[in-house]
């Protein structure tokens, strides 16, 4: 709830003032009970190996990959198989059992080859270093930055999603001061905005402060604290400091009062990391008209997909859990009467090199495929094009399997956004490089 990246907004206030109000000139959207939107992002930290995850199994496409991926490859009976709606055969790993089972029923979709671009760009260009390209390819840091706040190069004090906030904010599209972003995995770039705070959780815990009961000694002394936090001491950073830690406080009681009155969900959700998370997540969407929210954003995470050696036994750990979360998730939104109000979504660092390291495992690369689920999403298609499978080929970096992406984060980014209601006329303002590319909306979500 507090930590120096809430400090960042006081430097970049001018900043926030000028998005705000380019924001404010925009016609709000139309409020009804109905036209709750959420976001909620799973990234997956690491870099998965998406080349594992869903797999062209037509005759051509299948031989390419079983000759390039060596140990790495799945063998068919390692795969589950599914059909897109085009009637192309398709094989997710089988781990991911529910996310192949959400495919076919048409609930879920794959968003192909997508990565940090600042524009298009092809391999003889990009070995020829003719057009920009991200800073830092194959970094942790780096591409884990530019997912979450959508700038391939330099740095940026905001993400995506906390600009995505500041527009809600500026139109008023929430009827109450709670945060529209809210993590359930710590503090997150993604969610920091330049005028609006993001709130973090752990799942199941707490975010009212420990030590102060019923009792009058006790409510004497947190009123003494709320006098502090509201004291002026004429320092700027103190008084940020107080804000942040004052708004917080009042954002906790806001969501347990919330929370106290929600009942039970029926659906069980896997008691893993991802799982706690993601219940977490569908209690406070059951509270969103409590808290008065029409609009949300969440962040959740799962890590350990740096697989540099013994991949496949890694994913055979991480993909069930991955995939079992999603399927509960979904049947929580399904049980709340908001499938269709809700769209769920994967980021990661990158991709993994197509040829494997000597340890079985795979190296850093580019792009990737991505997941989203949701009622709203056209679900049992693939968006996008996969990549040549061919190490050296066109869509390759150099001889490794590095595939070049054909989508940016900025495509990817947008067509969630446009579904959750930022119009066209601002979405330049949320994704900066948008105007780059020529497609806006890849059109996976109805």
């Amino acid at each position: 709830m507090f930590s120096r990246r809430n400090f960042i907004r006081v430097g970049a206030a001018s900043l926030g003032t000028v998005v705000l109000r380019r924001f404010a000139e925009i016609p709000a959207l139309a409020q009804t009970g109905s036209n709750y939107r959420a976001l909620v992002c799973v990234f997956l930290f690491g870099g998965n190996d998406s080349n594992n995850t869903i797999i062209p199994t037509d005759d051509a496409n299948y031989k390419a990959y079983l000759a390039a991926r060596a140990s790495l490859a799945l063998q068919s009976g390692a795969l589950t198989q599914v059909e897109s709606v085009s009637g192309a055969p398709y094989g997710f790993f089988s781990p991911l059992a529910e996310v192949a089972s959400m495919f076919s029923s048409k609930e879920l979709a794959v968003v192909a080859n997508v990565g940090s671009l600042v524009q298009p760009i092809t391999r003889a260009q990009y070995q020829a270093a003719q057009l920009p390209i991200p800073n830092n390819l194959f970094s942790h840091a780096d591409q884990q930055q530019q997912w979450q706040t959508s700038i391939a190069q330099g740095n940026s004090p905001t993400g995506w999603g906390g600009r995505v906030a500041d527009y809600v904010a500026a139109q008023g599209l929430n009827s109450s001061k709670f945060p529209t972003f809210l993590s359930v995995a710590g503090n997150t770039l993604e969610g920091t905005g330049t005028k609006t705070q993001m709130l973090a959780m752990s799942p199941g815990g707490s975010l009212e402060l420990a030590g102060f009961n019923n009792s009058a000694s006790s409510q004497a002394r947190l009123s003494a604290l709320t006098n502090l936090l509201n004291l002026n001491s004429g320092v700027s950073l103190a008084q940020a400091a107080n804000s942040t830690m004052s708004m917080s406080l009042d954002d906790a009681k806001t969501l347990a009062t919330a929370l106290g009155k929600a009942a039970a969900l029926k659906t069980q959700f896997p008691t893993t990391t991802l799982g706690n998370q993601l219940q977490q997540v569908a209690q406070i969407i059951q509270v969103q008209s409590d808290l008065g929210m029409q609009r949300q954003v969440f962040f959740c995470s799962v890590g350990s997909f740096d697989t540099h050696t013994g991949e496949l036994p890694t994913l055979n750990t991480l993909y069930p859990e991955l995939s079992q979360a999603l399927a509960a998730f979904y049947s929580a939104t399904q049980e709340l009467g908001m499938a269709q109000n809700v769209t769920t979504f994967t980021e990661s660092d990158f991709n993994r090199t197509f040829q494997p390291t000597t340890g079985d495992g795979s190296d850093h690369a580019w792009g990737g495929h991505h997941l989203v689920l949701g009622g709203a999403v056209q679900g049992g298609r693939i968006f996008g094009t996969f990549p040549t499978f061919e190490l050296g080929g066109p869509d390759d970096t150099d001889t490794r399997g590095r595939w070049i992406p054909t989508t940016s984060i900025d495509q990817y980014g947008a067509t969630l956004c446009s579904w959750f209601g930022i119009p066209d006329s601002a979405m330049n303002s949320v994704f900066p490089n948008l105007p780059n590319f020529s497609t806006r909306n890849l059109g996976f979500l109805g």
